[in-house]
């Protein structure tokens, strides 16, 4: 089970830490990213961290905005989201998965986390 939470309303310009909670499993064994969806949009990576905290992936329109970790002793992931713009509005959530032969399949969602920046 994936519990997101740490979304909210801010102002352009602003920062907001998203943190995911992972219980019933180990969260090493798994990568773990974030997804969003905003109203009328299909659903759109974000990033990732491999299951060490070692590497990530961050998609372009978000690069150099927002900052992945994790604690795997706590089970854990933050998102570190600076520099919001009111396109950065959506529903956050957290993913966990593996990478196989096809890619990564993102096998486990948390419930989301809105996030709403105004102008």
């Amino acid at each position: 089970q994936l519990q997101a939470s740490g979304g909210g309303l801010v102002q352009a310009g602003g920062s907001l830490r998203l943190s995911c909670a992972a219980s019933g499993r180990t969260s090493s064994t798994y990568a773990m990213g974030w997804f969003r969806q905003a109203p009328g949009k299909e659903r759109e990576f974000i990033g990732r961290i491999s299951r060490s905290g070692s590497g990530t992936h961050c998609a372009d329109s978000v690069k150099g905005r927002i900052t992945l970790s994790r604690d795997n002793a706590k089970n854990t992931v933050t998102l570190q989201m600076n520099s919001l713009k009111p396109e950065d509005t959506a529903v956050y959530y957290c993913v966990a998965g593996k990478l196989d032969i096809t890619g990564y399949r993102w096998d486990y969602w948390g419930q989301g986390t809105q996030v709403t920046v105004s102008s």
